[in-house]
This record gives C-alpha cells, structure tokens and sequence, in this order.
C-alpha cells in the first residue's frame, strides 16, 4: 500500500510540475515566435508571417500558418537532381536514428532540414532547438547526418553539435 501511495505521490508531483511548465511558456504566436526569431538574429527579416535569419552562417527560413496553427522551419542543403541512390538512403536512414526532432525532406529540386511544428503549443525552447537541429541536419550533411541533439552510441562529435544548440537556447534565455 506504501509504494502505490508513493507512486501516486510521484506522479502527481510530475504532473503538476509539468503543468507549471506549461504555464510558465505563453502559447506560441507568430508575434512572440519573432520575439525569439530577433533575439537568435538581430538582423532578421519578416513580412509579417515568413522569418528569415542566419544561424551559424546557415540560412534558414521559416513559415507560419496561424490559421492552421502550423510552423515550418528550413535549411536549404543541395540540388536533389545529383543526389545518388546511396546518399537518398543514407538520409532516409539519419530519418529514423539521428536526425531527431528535424528531417531532411526534398521538395522544390532542393534538399532541405526541416523542422515542422504545430505553432500554438510549440514552446520557446522546441522551436530554439529545433531550429539549431535544422542547422545541423546541413552542417552535417555527407558525414553524421545528425540533428545533434543526442545520438545513440559515443563519440567526440556529438558534444561539438549539441554546442549550437545549447548556444541558441542560452540567446532565447531572456524571452
């Protein structure tokens, strides 16, 4: 009887430790989505729904939709057209393993890092780590394949990558 009241104790302290997170982040709007957008990129640019910034000298734009409450950030890679079978797979595979919370996709003849989000309940620190995951799907490219946020297995390269994306995070702190 202890340990079930024990573990109903544990659980409802992680639930409403999880709520107060929840509250403490403000829905997502496009308006406080290029709060964050300025404060990763002073130098940024807007028409009122699409961002383009610079992370990293790595272009990446990104598209709302408010009215379907969606969010789409991209990181232009390579021409598709040359790409060989071997490489269309071995991107497939970073998909399933290690390209995490973005995705390469083809579209438009290019291949791209995209990191696609619902917009309302997107909170601060997923859209900052998505984009630094998107940045690093096109540093990445024809060597790790990988968002860079963590990875299965060890190695020297995984702390360089998770790098960017902690020094994003940190420029998002006072938002």
């Amino acid at each position: 009887m202890k340990r079930i009241l024990y573990g109903l104790a544990i659980l409802a302290l992680s639930t409403s430790h999880s709520l107060a997170q929840n509250t403490e982040d403000p829905p997502m709007t496009v308006e406080r989505m290029g709060e964050i957008v300025l404060a990763l990129d002073p130098e940024s640019q807007t028409n009122g729904f699409q961002f383009q910034l610079t992370i990293e000298d790595v272009p990446v734009l990104i598209v709302t939709d408010a009215s379907a409450d969606r969010m789409r950030a991209m990181v232009p890679i390579r021409a598709a057209q040359d790409m060989s079978e071997k490489e269309i797979m071995r991107v497939m595979q970073a998909n399933f393993d290690t390209a995490l919370d973005a995705r390469y996709a083809i579209a438009q003849g290019r291949l791209w890092g995209v990191y696609i989000h619902p917009l309302s309940p997107l909170e601060k620190d997923q859209f900052i780590s998505g984009l630094g995951q998107a940045v690093n799907l096109a540093k990445t490219y024809g060597s790790l394949y990988t968002g860079g946020a963590m990875s299965f297995g060890g190695g020297d390269s995984i702390p360089l990558q998770r790098q960017l994306i902690d020094n994003l995070l940190k420029r998002g702190e006072e938002i």
